[in-house]
């Protein structure tokens, strides 16, 4: 399986959840999240900044978070039989022996309970970049106080149950 943006939101339960059911995992993403994705469990990790995702192979299942030229250019890597799914927009090309799909989430409360169940467990690790008080979360909305060093802009917060603010990444951008 091909994971687009593995370190990210998204891609980061995808990848743990695909090995969870025994699949081989390669992911992209930029090079300064590989350490991540490696951790959660990516067997190989493609550099999008300096390599190409042509780089990655072909799979039978490719998973794309990141939608444009990656989109487009993963249909290629669609083993036949195979199937690209995308939550990032809808597909314009087919794989030539594939097929392609955009998957829209739809909220089930019962699935949503399963993984939070999993989170809270310790069978899922999601990505938390800081943990701050409740009254920082005015700064939060304007973004500062949930940037990673890099000053990445996809970067979002929500306050907890303990009157937390955390942080994370969202989906591989």
């Amino acid at each position: 399986m091909l994971i687009h943006g593995a370190a990210g939101g998204v891609g980061s339960i995808a990848v743990q959840l695909a090995r969870e059911i025994g699949s081989r995992v390669i992911g992209t993403g930029r090079a300064a999240d590989r350490d991540r994705a490696l951790g959660l469990g990516v067997d190989e990790f493609v550099d999008l900044e300096t390599g190409r995702v042509e780089d990655a192979g072909e799979a039978d299942v490719v998973f794309d978070v990141i939608g444009g030229d990656v989109l487009q250019r993963s249909t290629a890597l669609v083993r036949a039989g195979g199937t690209l799914v995308t939550i990032a927009e809808p597909p314009t090309i087919q794989p030539e022996n594939g097929r392609a799909i955009f998957f829209v989430v739809e909220a089930d409360r019962s699935q949503l309970a399963e993984l939070t169940e999993r989170l809270r467990d310790g069978r899922l690790a999601s990505n938390v970049g800081a943990v701050r008080p409740l009254a920082e979360a005015p700064a939060a909305s304007r973004r500062s106080a949930c940037v990673r060093q890099d000053d990445h802009p996809s970067h979002r917060g929500l306050v907890d149950d303990r009157d937390r603010l955390r942080c994370w990444h969202r989906w591989g951008e």
